[in-house]
Order: C-alpha cells, then structure tokens, then sequence
C-alpha cells in the first residue's frame, strides 16, 4: 500500500487464496476499503531482463486486474525487491517485496 502524496509504500498483506474466484474477491474487498487510483505489478524478469514463464504471468494479471476493476494497472521491474529483503528461511516476504516494488515505482515516477 503507498501513499501518493508522500510517496512512501508499506507492506499491507498476503492475500492467501486458494483460487481466482477467492483471490479477486479479497482484492475486491480491500479496493472497496481503500479506493486507490491505479494498481501496480511486479515484472518477474532475468537478471539480464529477459522475459519467462512468471513475465506473461504478471502480465495477464495486470490484465484481469485492469478487466475486472477498472483501474489503471503499472508494471514495474520487480527484479531483486526479494534478495534485499533479510528474512528467515521459510518466512513470507512478500508483502515487503510489494512494497519495495511499489517504492520503486514512486521513486520513478
């Protein structure tokens, strides 16, 4: 989650879904809560940038975020927002690699 006119993302949370149906209604619920302006998605590349599997991924749901909510969706090259990220062997991460990827993009934007 960021906040625009400070331009500063925090983690807020791991959506633990175990299909589409119950993952688009828990972003549902937190848009519905939120109302943010646009959406933004890490794009899994190679370290060299090239693109695989997890690239046309991310893509398709950006897509379906877009086709769903209506909202603007950004990509935003998520490579390495995890290896900065000290953390113990099997700890979730990924809510404080959302925010590294979202700080990224106001740091660019």
């Amino acid at each position: 989650m960021g906040n625009t006119m400070l331009r500063q993302a925090e983690p807020f949370k791991v959506i633990n879904a175990i299909d589409n149906a119950t993952r688009f209604a828990e972003i549902q619920n937190m848009l519905d809560e939120w109302k943010p302006a646009r959406l933004v998605v890490g794009l899994p590349v190679h370290p060299d940038g090239a693109e695989h599997d997890m690239t046309a991924r991310a893509r398709k749901f950006a897509n379906q975020l877009h086709g769903r909510f209506g909202l603007p969706v950004e990509l935003v090259d998520e490579r390495y927002s995890s290896a900065v990220i000290s953390a113990k062997r099997g700890e979730v991460i990924d809510d404080r690699a959302a925010a590294i990827i979202l700080q990224q993009y106001f740091d660019t934007n």
